[in-house]
Parts: C-alpha cells; structure tokens; sequence
C-alpha cells in the first residue's frame, strides 16, 4: 500500500458548514455492521453528513478499498475474524502515507490499551453506544476535512 489514496482527498466542507464524508466500515458480522450505521445515522452531528457507506466484509476488501481511495474515516470492528480491526488498523497506519482517521470497535472498555497499540485515532467499545460513536465519527470526519 503506498499513497495510492491520497490524491482523492477528504470530502469537502460546502460552504454550508456541513462536512461530507465517506465512510469505510469493516466487520465479518453483518449485525455489527448494521448496528454501527443505526448508531451513526445519516447525520452523526449536525456537521457531519455521511454521504457513503462502503461496507466490507474481509480484510482483503478493506486493504484494496484504502487502496483504491475516497476513504475519509473507517470504522474497523476489533472483533471481526480471521483478521481483526486492531491488527488491521495497525497495518493501514503503518503502510498507508496520510492514513484516513480510524475508529475502532473493542471488546471492552478495558481493551482501550490495544486501540492505543494499534495507533488508531479513537475507539468505542462494546455493546455499542450510540452516543458515543456517533460523537467519535463526528470528531474524526470534522478532523480529516480540517487536515485537507
């Protein structure tokens, strides 16, 4: 993986304040998956609007997605098997130049320590609060449209 992403760039904030932004989330469980877009919604804030969802099911089809770019947050499930979002997570940061802002989903509160560890830029744990990630997509779509 190289910054083969980059060129695309976040998605723009119009002249209306609202930051529109594309959104790659990654779980092997498809009731994760929903669970996570419920929780988020359409508008996570009242200054972030999702615009996309690409949802995948395997690590392979994360690592081309980030590839292929447009990404401008992702949410990877630190439970999903084989291949977990955390060790995932550490992989796009390390090999991915300006790595889109990821959020991940732990096991438990206790697991913040492995989020650290897998340099990802916030983290929610399970059973999911809605409050909490939608704040943490917020935070982190009003953050990479800010770094440009």
């Amino acid at each position: 993986m190289t910054e083969a992403h980059a060129p695309a760039g976040p998605s723009t904030s119009a002249t209306d304040g609202i930051h529109r932004v594309r959104v790659l989330l990654y779980s092997d469980d498809i009731t994760t998956r929903d669970a996570v877009r419920a929780a988020a919604g359409r508008r996570p804030a009242r200054d972030v609007e999702v615009t996309a969802w690409h949802e995948c099911a395997t690590a392979e089809a994360v690592i081309e997605a980030m590839d292929a770019g447009g990404v401008d947050v992702a949410v990877l499930d630190g439970e999903a098997t084989p291949v977990g979002g955390l060790g995932l997570c550490r992989q796009l940061k390390s090999e991915i130049f300006r790595c889109p802002p990821v959020l991940v989903l732990t096991g438990r509160p206790q697991d913040a320590w492995l989020a650290g560890w897998s340099l990802a830029d916030d983290a929610v744990p399970h059973p999911l609060d809605p409050i909490a990630l939608a704040e943490g997509l917020a935070r982190l779509a009003r953050e990479r449209v800010a770094a440009g």
